[in-house]
């Protein structure tokens, strides 16, 4: 295996005194400090190769797990993705939650570590070692969100920012970073789209592009006494000219993200939301129609948008992110 040094200046151990095989370039001292000093080499690989430094570890985090009590791990968002090192270890999401993980030993006991490894929707990545306790200090986890910036002093802790194939090539973290940036700055850039009756005002504040998605603030206003509790909010595009007795042509846009997304209005206050949909254009003879349900109510309110609205977006990179 040929292993080119680390980092240049730094100061390097004869491999001849720390078991590393003789064909083996000279190993970076942190690395011999990091793996100890009967460090090997391990098996040969073919061609130019480099052994993964430690800077490039995620390093994971302990867990216990014993059989006669569940271990609950709580992530800030939905799980896509769970793999277990091996059959000691049982798993599935917790019923009703799609962002809580339920662990626990499949065995009375077992000797050998294991590991567990969670992607969420997100975009983060976590990882654990494993091992049977019979009576685990912790029992319910939560994992915070956080960001990192790559550095030495600030390297991955326990998630990586993994790309997620419905974003397409957008960062999971930069898409939430501008979805939040969008609902503090709350600017009103659009002032001729929304529905008002019954109390109720349903806004559309502005439209923001960046990398192949578009992003929808709107503001739900509820002036009435009676606090308005959402169904569901719905992105379709339908035509412009229905013919009677004609069923409706419709296409459902399913937003891939939502910025402070909430199931109730209360009265006399209002509330904003900020949707991520993949990038798309309205043909002449179309339009597309926002729309918020009230449940058990009579209460909907709806707006059109027009395709000239949507070419008008404002381009994100004028937008501070912060």
């Amino acid at each position: 295996m040929a292993t080119p040094a680390f980092a240049k200046g730094k100061k390097t151990v004869n491999s001849a005194d720390n078991n590393v095989s003789p064909d083996t370039e000279q190993v970076a001292e942190h690395d011999l400090n990091v793996y100890d000093p009967d460090y090997t080499d391990g098996d040969k690989f073919s061609g130019l190769t480099r052994k993964v430094g430690f800077d490039r570890m995620i390093p994971p985090h302990a867990l216990e797990v014993c059989y006669n009590k569940t271990t609950h791990i709580i992530f800030p968002a939905e799980i896509t993705y769970v793999d277990l090192g091996n059959e000691n270890l049982v798993a599935g999401l917790a019923d009703g939650a799609k962002n809580v993980l339920r662990v626990k030993s499949a065995f009375k006991s077992f000797k050998q570590e294991t590991n567990l490894s969670v992607i969420t929707e997100d975009g983060s990545y976590y990882t654990f070692n494993v091992k049977f306790a019979k009576e685990p200090l912790l029992l319910s986890i939560e994992m915070t969100d956080f960001l990192h910036d790559g550095e030495s002093v600030n390297r991955p802790n326990n998630a990586q920012e993994i790309y997620l194939e419905r974003l397409g090539s957008e960062s999971p973290m930069l898409v939430k970073l501008i979805m939040k940036s969008i609902h503090k700055q709350n600017k009103r850039e659009i002032k001729h789209i929304g529905s008002k009756r019954f109390g109720v005002q349903f806004l559309l504040k502005s439209i923001y592009a960046n990398n192949g998605l578009l992003y929808f603030h709107t503001e739900l206003k509820n002036t009435s006494n009676i606090p308005f509790d959402i169904d569901f909010v719905s992105f379709k595009i339908v035509d412009k000219k229905v013919i009677k007795r004609t069923a409706m042509q419709e296409q459902i846009l399913e937003p891939l993200r939502a910025q402070n997304y909430v199931v109730v209005v209360p009265a006399k206050s209002s509330e904003r939301t900020v949707f991520a949909l993949e990038k798309f254009t309205i043909p002449d003879d179309k339009q597309l129609v926002i729309e918020v349900a009230e449940k058990e109510g009579g209460r909907h309110q709806s707006f059109v948008v027009e395709n000239e609205d949507i070419v008008r977006a404002n381009v994100i990179d004028e937008l501070s992110i912060q």
